[in-house]
């Protein structure tokens, strides 16, 4: 009798820890059409999405239209060649710089590092910050349209 007592005593409490640890409160938790969406400064804007080119649809539109070109990398990689009219911010300084150095959300960006990876995480963080106009187009290893050396602009 006293190990029916035990097992029910034991089967209560698991079931308690069980429930207990699956019914978290998600009202906080934003649904997915909220997740579109970025507050700035009290106002509800729709998010852009990622966008990836390719060098040659990158270059088309730097020879067409107005547009920022970001180098992502560090100082020494921009020293060593980047892609000219290119600024540069590290992506280590993106979060803390952007609204200095890009202060138009809505201009169109072109973001490269040198493999693609670092543009593409700095894309994303600049449309979460509420950037529009944002395009990833890779790594300068894959430009093949000339690089210049020099220092970057202030």
């Amino acid at each position: 009798m006293k190990k029916v007592i035990l097992a029910l005593v034991l089967g209560g409490l698991l079931l308690i820890l069980v429930t207990a640890c699956g019914t978290a409160d998600q009202s906080d938790q934003p649904t997915a059409e909220e997740n579109a969406y970025s507050s700035v400064e009290g106002e509800e804007i729709e998010r852009a999405e990622y966008k990836k080119l390719s060098p040659e649809e990158a270059k088309e539109m730097i020879d067409n239209e107005e547009v920022i070109i970001l180098d992502v990398r560090t100082e020494e990689e921009f020293r060593q060649g980047h892609i000219e009219g290119a600024i540069l911010i590290p992506d280590y300084d993106l979060d803390k710089l952007a609204g200095e150095k890009l202060p138009d959300k809505d201009a169109t960006i072109l973001i490269y590092c040198r493999s693609g990876n670092r543009s593409e995480l700095s894309s994303h963080l600049l449309i979460g910050m509420g950037y529009q106009n944002v395009y990833d187009f890779g790594g300068i290893i894959d430009w093949r349209y000339g690089e210049v050396q020099g220092e970057p602009a202030n």
